[in-house]
């Protein structure tokens, strides 16, 4: 614990001077009345009757405030393990909005618990979004402890996949995503956005790979941190899915930046985007390329729009050849001209924040063909241990909100103290 001091340090610099709304409902006020609010999750409001699960608040006649069920999903899906429960969720009494769970680095292999809402509760209603013309954005107030998976979303990533973790499986279903906010996942810590337009995986690559990443990136902060350190430590990570613009990006405390990725051709997952862009390109010209791959499916090609370059830089140039390096908004393009004709061009980066994103979200046809959307972790073949830490709130809109909307979102996560707890379960 000798990095305390300095990791105090870190964080409360930068959040000193951050407006915090006068108590808990004021600053829940700040999101329940930014317009296209679904629901939003604050770990203190419950069901009175039953369970006493946790409910959302949502905007007034909604008839659904969508309660949270616990559940392991390798129980579900392997059929090992145990049942999870509310108590494996320990709650800390205190956050941006007076609670927050606990999503525990867990050591037994055939425990993956998350708190969901089934898809039988949820589909057709305003949290599926999907389909053409559809907008969303997703926040999540959290400190990460570690780990780069999910936060919350709709992102059943299937249990299809053939490799070791499935060899046992009981229960075996393709891939229902439609839109979730991730701790990192390529760049750890950022927040990424990840959408999908068929609920499986993109450009022939096993995984989906429609992604953005922040340029901001979240501190490992440990979970039994004392109070003071946790109540400066909360994060804001965010997504917006802007169907006008098609673009998805990741935010975290209000801020997007841009990133981009040099020499997606030697990513592991990213090269599977860079082929998609080449061959759509290859497509396109008149001749045969050696490397064009006639069977490359249409639908997946990946070539956004490249119409006047932002910047040319000429690189070197000869009487016989010229080679340009032209930056657009989404990709940066090396392109040989011979004769003033181009004759090749490359790949050379791509934008990661905003990433390009031209599709509708996947629209399950039926509840049985769509996920449930879940909080802490999702349903994957890997098994892995994912995002550990405090989740404090989790909020979905049904459009893509503006920079100054999720600043002011952001701004809420300056926790106010709380020096009592609300009698929750402890693990």
């Amino acid at each position: 614990m000798r990095t305390l001091p300095l990791l105090a340090a870190l964080l409360l610099a930068p959040l000193s001077a951050l407006p915090a709304a006068d108590d808990k409902s004021d600053r829940l006020a700040v999101v329940t009345k930014t317009p296209g609010l679904v629901a939003v999750w604050d770990f203190v409001k419950r069901e009175r009757d039953g369970a006493h699960r946790f409910t959302a608040h949502v905007p007034p006649g909604a008839t659904n405030d969508y309660p949270l069920d616990a559940a392991n999903y390798i129980k579900a899906y392997w059929g090992a393990g145990r049942e999870a429960m509310y108590a494996d969720f320990p709650q800390l009494g205190r956050g941006p909005f007076g609670n927050a769970i606990r999503i525990v680095k867990e050591t037994d292999a055939d425990f993956r618990p998350f708190l969901f809402v089934p898809r039988s509760r949820l589909h057709d209603t305003p949290l599926d979004i999907k389909g053409a013309g559809k907008s969303v954005t997703v926040v999540v107030w959290a400190i990460r402890e570690s780990g780069n998976h999910a936060l919350a979303g709709i992102w059943h990533e299937g249990t299809d996949l053939n490799q070791k973790e499935t060899a046992t499986i009981a229960k075996v279903e393709r891939g229902q995503r439609q839109y979730a906010l991730f701790a990192g996942l390529n760049k750890q810590g950022s927040a990424c956005g990840h959408v999908s337009e068929n609920g499986a995986s993109s450009f022939l690559n096993k995984y989906a790979l429609h992604k953005s990443n922040s340029a901001g990136q979240s501190p490992e902060v440990p979970a039994d941190s004392p109070a003071e350190i946790l109540d400066q430590s909360w994060q804001c990570f965010a997504m917006t899915f802007d169907h006008q613009k098609d673009e998805l990006t990741g935010w975290l405390n209000g801020v997007s930046g841009d990133r981009w990725l040099d020499q997606p051709k030697n990513d592991k997952l990213i090269s599977s985007a860079y082929n998609a862009y080449m061959q759509g390109h290859y497509a396109r010209t008149p001749n045969l390329e050696p490397a064009e791959d006639a069977t490359f499916p249409k639908d997946q090609y990946y070539n956004p729009p490249e119409g006047q370059p932002l910047s040319v830089k000429v690189l070197r140039e000869s009487a016989e050849e010229r080679v340009e390096l032209r930056e657009h908004r989404y990709t940066k393009i090396e392109v040989i001209l011979r004769g003033g004709k181009e004759v090749a061009r490359h790949l050379v980066a791509l934008r990661l924040n905003p990433w390009w994103y031209p599709h509708d979200l996947y629209s399950p046809k039926d509840a049985s063909s769509g996920g449930p959307f879940t909080i802490g972790r999702v349903i994957h073949s890997s098994r892995s241990i994912g995002f550990t830490g405090w989740i404090g709130g989790v909020a979905v809109f049904d459009r893509a909100l503006s920079a100054e909307e999720l600043k002011r979102l952001s701004d809420l996560r300056v926790a106010p103290v709380v020096t009592s707890s609300p009698g929750s379960p402890k693990r």
